[in-house]
């Protein structure tokens, strides 16, 4: 896929985004870093350490519990919804440009979930890979590598 001059790239997982504006062309990408954020996110059972919740029936001796709450996946899913935030704001900020989205596939679908209007109306393709480990050359790689949906 080619990528047009000023186009905004996003790559993210549940713990780590980058957002980069191309500087090149089509033909020679160049990616500039605009924004970056990463977070400790530490195993569910080091952030939370309560016992499932029980409940009893109205009538009869019976209980039940209820599920543990994963704190890790709430974190990540937390952690998504603010990358979109600023994913928004970024495309705010630079309204002539197109977006692509790169993020681990988890993320990716709760990243769709809160697109604002200004990233909804310009994304031109989304890529179900976790490249937040890895160099620009490589996500440079994968975009030339990508067909647009």
């Amino acid at each position: 896929m080619k990528i047009e001059h000023g186009t905004l790239v996003m790559v993210a997982d549940g713990a780590q985004f980058l957002v980069f504006r191309n500087e090149g062309d089509e033909k020679f990408v160049v990616l500039e870093t605009l924004s970056h954020k990463q977070q400790n996110n530490p195993a569910s059972h080091e952030q939370g350490s309560d016992a499932p919740g029980r409940t009893h029936a109205s009538t009869g001796e019976s209980r039940s519990s209820y599920g543990e709450t994963d704190w890790h996946q709430k974190s990540e899913d937390d952690f998504a919804r603010h990358a979109a935030d600023v994913l928004e704001k970024t495309a705010a900020a630079h309204p002539d440009n197109g977006i692509v989205v790169i993020a681990a596939p988890r993320t990716l679908g709760t990243l769709r979930k809160h697109y604002g209007r200004a990233t909804d109306e310009r994304l031109i393709s989304e890529i179900d890979k976790d490249l937040v480990g890895h160099t620009t050359d490589d996500v440079i790689a994968v975009l030339g590598a990508h067909q647009a949906d």
